[in-house]
């Protein structure tokens, strides 16, 4: 069979993502803070682009200006300057101004960043203590090393060898060292596990010299965490109040001394979306607030010279700086449009709250709009919107289905929130087991929740079992 090169025609469709769609797509996903730093980045980019303003603008000032002749221009800020100097009285002179400034708290005299006073971390509050301390200079060079080796909670996880080998020390120096450093505070930082940090603890605290406690902490607090008390109870000859009391002590201390130097800033979350409720109609408010009012500027209505190289660069500016305000309108009106059907779905949430919430695919409001699921998605990804009970991510409003025994459904988190509602109001001394939560459900939903089902959605609640929500008498 010989082979042989032809020519042939196919005609196929295909998606192509130009750029103008991906820079669309984009736009969807963006919060609205990310949404603020691209178009605050698109302004400095693209020349075609400005900032519209409700005021007057510089140009036509600049033509009123040219219009009136020079005096009175000069008589109108003259006049000006001199409002301010009789607003301003005895304080508008140099002088005077140098001498209100002596008065002034050098609170006030000193630069923003002056006064701000940064968090202060683990590491450098154990530093401050161990160069204040009466430690030799090699002392606390190996107290820098051990403090260097610390974790977020205040744990030590390098062993002694390894240490002296860091500081080139012998162990026994290390050791006291260590030991010092355990003292700092917090009391109990580098310590190695928590059952040494409640040792420090208690020692310091001079509760050492009862041996129940010492026991307690020792060998029983997986039985402690456990809630397992009746074999404590029998070993140790207590009763409930006695018990108790030991309880008490040991919860009064810190497992995790670092753990309040630790951690990230906490997020706050910006609405993208404002949900009010005006008579017996709910209004939906865009957040604009920050976000810059883009228009084209003028060089988009000239025409400029140049040569063929520069015609193109313009043209495809301007081409650029028109999609980019038509992607943004999109985006914006995509997002009302979104929010306007979830809230017409979820009516009955925002007249009665999270109990009320019903089930919700992304199908349901893409068919509604009229547009696709994976548009619905991108523009309820990373949203946030502020109702008359509380902040929610635009996701929260998409839950499963429980069919009820008449044929309705319920939303999985409307479930959840009555799940999370009956154990805060359960008796602590006897909480509720899963099958009476899911009993309890059934007789208020008249829906049929396994057990299993119960334990999931209190797991995902990140709420303990009954046995470890149980409380002593």
């Amino acid at each position: 069979m010989a082979l042989e090169l032809r020519q042939q025609l196919k005609l196929a469709q295909q998606l192509v993502m130009t750029p103008q769609l991906q820079q669309a797509i984009k736009l969807l996903q963006l919060s609205r803070l990310e949404l603020i730093d691209t178009v605050q980045q698109e302004l400095l980019d693209n020349p075609f682009l400005e900032e519209a303003s409700g005021e007057e603008s510089a140009p036509d000032m600049a033509e009123e200006r040219h219009e009136g002749n020079s005096e009175d221009v000069y008589d109108k800020e003259a006049s000006a300057n001199a409002d301010w100097e009789d607003y301003l009285g005895d304080f508008a002179s140099t002088p005077r101004l140098a001498q209100s400034r002596e008065v002034e708290s050098l609170e006030d005299i000193l630069p923003l960043e002056a006064r701000h006073a940064a968090k202060p971390t683990l590491e450098g509050h154990l530093l401050w203590q161990l160069h204040l301390s009466r430690l030799t200079e090699k002392q606390k060079g190996i107290g820098e090393i051990i403090i260097g080796n610390l974790s977020s909670p205040g744990y030590l996880h390098a062993s002694l060898e390894e240490l002296a080998e860091m500081a080139h020390a012998t162990v026994d120096e290390t050791k006291n060292v260590l030991e010092s450093i355990q003292l700092f505070d917090p009391v109990g930082v580098a310590a190695r596990d928590a059952r040494e940090c409640l040792l420090i603890q208690i020692k310091q605290l001079r509760y050492d010299r009862d041996p129940i406690l010492l026991e307690l902490v020792t060998s029983h607090l997986e039985d402690l965490e456990a809630k397992r008390y009746k074999p404590l109870l029998r070993k140790f000859r207590l009763d409930l109040a006695e018990l108790k009391e030991y309880l008490d002590i040991i919860q009064s201390l810190d497992p995790f001394p670092g753990a309040s130097f630790g951690g990230g800033e906490p997020t706050y979350v910006s609405p993208d979306v404002f949900v009010y409720k005006v008579g017996k109609e709910f209004v939906i408010v865009l957040n604009e607030d920050g976000l810059p009012r883009l228009q084209l500027s003028e060089l988009a209505q000239m025409e400029l010279g140049g040569s063929e190289k520069e015609k193109e660069y313009c043209a495809e500016k301007n081409r650029a700086a028109q999609w980019f305000l038509k992607s943004l309108y999109q985006r914006q009106r995509t997002l009302y449009k979104v929010m306007e059907s979830i809230v017409r779905h979820q009516q009955a949430f925002f007249e009665n709250g999270v109990t009320q919430l019903a089930p919700l695919i992304l199908k349901d409001i893409a068919d509604d709009i009229s547009m696709h699921e994976s548009t619905v998605s991108r523009i309820t990804s990373n949203k946030y919107v502020a109702t008359p009970y509380g902040v929610f991510d635009l996701k929260f409003f998409f839950n499963s289905a429980l069919e009820l025994d008449d044929g309705t459904q319920v939303g999985s988190e409307s479930v959840k929130a009555l799940l999370k509602k009956f154990i805060a109001e359960e008796d602590p001394k006897n909480p509720l087991s899963d099958e009476r939560i899911g009993e309890m459900l059934k007789d208020h939903l008249k829906v049929n929740i396994a057990r299993r089902t119960v334990a999931k959605y209190r797991t995902a609640l990140d709420i303990p079992a009954s046995s470890k929500r149980r409380e002593l008498l």
